[in-house]
């Protein structure tokens, strides 16, 4: 491990994460603190040794390790090669704190898809750039917090069902996000309907709703919805509509967010597309 002490700090869009905590120690060692959020770690490289309520502890790759609300602890490098981390704080009510007494006697979880689903949280809510989807980052959330809730509850993480009847629940939440390319129907507020919503509207809990969704149509929500969005900026590109307008329309959040998207969909730019044709041989068809 190389390199210089950094950190990176962000608030992402997705409700329920207070913060997203990335760095790189040496020399650093956190002095006896709260918060009162609860904090994830995931230690990517080294190995971090922590007190947490006067006990001693220890963090490293293998292993998620839970940080209650509230609940003292302090932690530093165990060598002197120091650490790597990544630290996810989620809002009190996420996983309740009546929860908190059980994370202070068994903080440190070894659960690799756990840890796997986490990682997979972190990418998503970084993305390749600034842009974070938070259809994505929602229900990837929704999963972790399941996961977590499960080993909280001194309950063994297993495989759910996905149990729906006729496809009802799959075929209404299809409806819903086909309804507006957008992907969220407009809410109450003028906002929009997060995966929460849209899975109490349809008597199922988020994940279940992705677990029903994947089953019926190959793939999750988000990923039906950016290529829902993809189909339609190829339309509004071979009508002559430029790249820049084609992604606010199509609902994207910006060119760049399009290219990328369009790129692994498509297999060339927007502008590459747009220029090859028009009609069906411009579509590649």
């Amino acid at each position: 491990m190389t390199g210089p002490e950094r950190v990176e700090a962000w608030r992402p869009p997705v409700a329920g994460v207070r913060e997203v905590f990335h760095a790189r120690f040496v020399d650093h060692a956190y002095p006896p603190h709260t918060h009162d959020a609860w904090g994830i770690l995931l230690v990517e490289a080294g190995v971090v040794r922590y007190r947490l309520d006067r006990h001693d502890h220890g963090s490293f790759r293998s292993v998620v390790t839970v940080l209650p609300p509230h609940v003292v602890h302090d932690g530093r490098a165990a060598t002197g090669a120091g650490f790597r981390k990544r630290v996810l704080y989620l809002e009190p009510g996420v996983l309740g704190e009546a929860r908190a007494g059980r994370a202070v006697d068994a903080p440190t979880l070894a659960d690799p898809v756990l840890g796997g689903r986490l990682r997979s949280l972190h990418a998503c809510l970084r993305g390749d750039g600034p842009v974070t989807d938070p259809l994505e980052a929602e229900a990837r959330l929704a999963f972790v917090v399941e996961h977590l809730a499960a080993h909280l509850d001194r309950r063994v993480p297993g495989p759910a069902t996905t149990r729906d009847a006729g496809g009802a629940v799959a075929r209404r939440a299809r409806r819903q996000l086909a309804a507006d390319l957008r992907g969220l129907l407009d809410g109450p507020d003028g906002g929009s309907v997060t995966l929460a919503a849209a899975g109490a509207a349809l008597g199922a809990s988020p994940t279940h709703l992705v677990r029903v969704f994947t089953a019926a149509y190959g793939m999750p929500p988000h990923a039906y919805l950016v290529a829902r969005r993809v189909d339609d900026a190829r339309g509004r590109l071979l009508d002559g509509q430029a790249p820049a307008d084609v992604a606010a329309a199509a609902g994207f959040h910006d060119q760049a967010h399009l290219t990328r998207h369009f790129r692994r969909h498509v297999g060339t730019t927007p502008a590459r597309y747009a220029a090859s044709g028009s009609g069906e041989r411009g579509r590649g068809r």
